[in-house]
């Protein structure tokens, strides 16, 4: 009778379960038709409409498909999200739009990288050219967001509100205190004095060589940033940086003396210049349309001849196998540029890296594509936000680099971790290993004891070789030496405009001017935009990942603003092989 109860109880557990996940598929699958519906349905654009431009949302690579990312747990918790070169498409097509009057540019902490926002700002400058006011406004303004707006023709700010202008800074998290009160030694293989990316777990600050190169790339990060406020607010770059320097902007009638903003002005005040703008009286609504919906309102492009160009993204953590939208997998990328490779349709490609690297041999695997690629037609590179490390790996063979001035870039140099938790484990937890082996070195990578110094010798002759291939890749890619590509790598991280000048790239530009570059080396004029990878269905991706996105949701919740410490913390016990990456995030503040 037990057993019998006991069956019982684990069939209707099983039926409640499978209850529950069919329910989850169902839902999932709804949600992804109705969102498939709504991103089909065309919006009215009316005359005398205001196009809203919310520069808060994420500005990433690429637009994602029938994005699940507004439901918890589904995905991000965003609620929409759109590709920076889309955003600039609607923007330009706006420019010859009658029934567009003016653009409203929302934003008070944009979701972006220093050189997407320059692709950004850019566009909504090229936008005056229409001669259609352009208006900014909010009741705060971090420094990202106001290097935005201040491209506006008005630029307003709410009375109560607040204008943060006070220089950049940049602080690196270290974690050896942590690991020593954990008992975990963290053994480091590298090359070059500037690779960075080991110092966290290895000191508990910025070591000369790094400290050194972070005040370089910052104050370059910091000069592109001053000079765009510079031409569009005419106050001078010595002015601004006073104002910095000296934190004059306190209050939001600071901001207004010193020419920061045209208008101290609450939300309705703003709305009732965008009805005179419009042509509305006051008791009427405004017509608006926002960024998302003008750009999927936009005819696809039409083909007029048979030529192509084709775009390649090459987008996050470099990772062998297929990866994900958010990382470049070897076998998903390479096949991506095998695929344009044998199209002889494709008359040239351009890849898209937005970096800081990962697997070394990922990163060799995506290069030999790249190089086979550019002996039957033009590959031309456009760097991000960042392009360093392993994401320079992939782009060193490309016929012409194209960088922002802030985008970062080099990095060239590799690494290898492996932690020792012997004293976490015998000392601290009272855990002991014991077994045998039939050679020396059956057991190199293991983590229950230190390295001994033949299996230090080897490791670091893996390194040497990693580094040796890299530095002879770009050497061959920017027909440079071995010798002047190692004066340049070690590890060094370069911004855009730096790396122009040593030849790791070979001129400042858009995403655009990259693509303009490739036709022209095709000798073809009339062609056609088209890209790859193809996106991966996000309902798919779900239900491939489904156990990962609930376990990632509910550890965010948990640790807020820690969880990017948490992530590089898991991510350092996760990579596997040699490493050619900038680990760690560069976030200006």
């Amino acid at each position: 009778m037990k057993d019998f109860f006991k069956y019982v109880f684990a069939t209707v557990v099983g039926i409640v379960i499978s209850t529950v996940v069919l329910f989850i598929l169902f839902f999932v699958i709804l949600i992804g038709a109705i969102t498939s519906f709504s991103e089909d349905k065309k919006v009215e654009v009316k005359s005398n409409t205001v196009l809203y431009l919310d520069l808060d949302q994420p500005i990433i690579e690429r637009t994602p498909e029938n994005s699940l990312s507004g439901l918890p747990i589904f995905g991000s918790g965003e609620e929409k999200a759109i590709g920076f070169n889309d955003l600039i498409k609607a923007l330009n097509a706006a420019k010859t739009d009658d029934n567009i009057k003016c653009v409203y540019i929302n934003v008070s902490a944009p979701n972006a990288g220093m050189a997407t926002m320059l692709e950004v700002r850019n566009a909504i400058i090229d936008f005056k050219k229409s001669k259609k006011p352009i208006i900014a406004y909010s009741e705060i303004y971090t420094q990202g967001a106001y290097y935005l707006a201040s491209a506006a023709d008005k630029v307003y700010l709410n009375p109560q509100g607040a204008l943060e202008f006070k220089g950049f800074s940049s602080e690196l998290t270290f974690f050896k205190g942590a690991l020593d009160k954990l008992g975990i030694e963290a053994q480091i293989i590298r090359v070059g004095n500037y690779k960075s990316a080991v110092e966290p777990f290895i000191a508990t600050k910025m070591s000369d060589y790094n400290r050194k190169q972070v005040t370089a790339y910052v104050g370059g990060l910091y000069s592109t940033f001053l000079q765009g406020i510079s031409e569009t607010r005419n106050i001078s770059t010595d002015s601004l940086m006073m104002i910095a320097n000296d934190y004059k902007i306190k209050q939001p009638k600071d901001a207004l003396a010193f020419k920061m903003v045209d208008a101290l002005k609450y939300k309705d005040e703003v709305l009732d210049e965008l009805k005179q703008i419009t042509e509305k009286d006051k008791k009427s609504s405004i017509s608006t349309v926002n960024i998302n919906d003008y750009f999927n309102n936009l005819p696809k492009d039409i083909l007029t001849g048979s030529s192509k160009v084709a775009v390649i993204y090459a987008n996050g953590d470099i990772v062998g196998g297929e990866g994900s939208d958010e990382q470049i997998g070897s076998e998903r990328i390479s096949r991506a540029i095998r695929k344009a490779r044998l199209d002889d349709n494709i008359k040239a490609i351009v890849l898209r890296v937005n970096s800081g690297g990962g697997s070394a041999l990922a990163s060799d695997v995506i290069w030999r594509e790249v190089i086979l690629t550019k002996k039957t037609k033009p590959v031309i590179a456009s760097f991000g936000d960042v392009a360093a490390s392993g994401g320079y790996y992939i782009g060193c063979a490309a016929d012409s680099i194209f960088v922002q001035p802030n985008t970062i870039t080099g990095s060239i140099g590799v690494f290898g971790i492996i932690p020792n938790l012997q004293n976490l484990l015998n000392n601290k937890l009272g855990i002991t290993f014991d077994g045998v082996k039939t050679g020396q070195y059956a057991d190199i990578m293991t983590t229950t004891r230190p390295l001994t110094s033949g299996e230090r010798f080897i490791i670091q002759n893996d390194v040497n070789h990693v580094y040796d291939s890299f530095i002879t890749r770009v050497a061959d890619g920017r027909k440079k030496t071995k010798a002047q590509v190692d004066s340049i790598g070690g590890g060094h991280v370069w911004i855009g405009t730096d790396a122009v000048k040593i030849g790791l790239a070979d001129r400042l530009g858009s995403f655009r001017d990259a693509i303009t570059a490739a036709a022209k080396k095709a000798k073809i004029q009339d062609y056609k935009v088209v890209e790859y990878p193809e996106k991966i269905d996000p309902i798919k991706s779900f239900l491939a990942n489904a156990k990962e996105n609930i376990s990632i949701y509910y550890t965010q919740k948990e640790l807020g603003e820690n969880y990017l410490i948490y992530k590089k913390m898991q991510n350092a016990i996760k990579n596997s092989g040699i490493q050619a990456r900038m680990d760690y995030d560069i976030k200006i503040k």
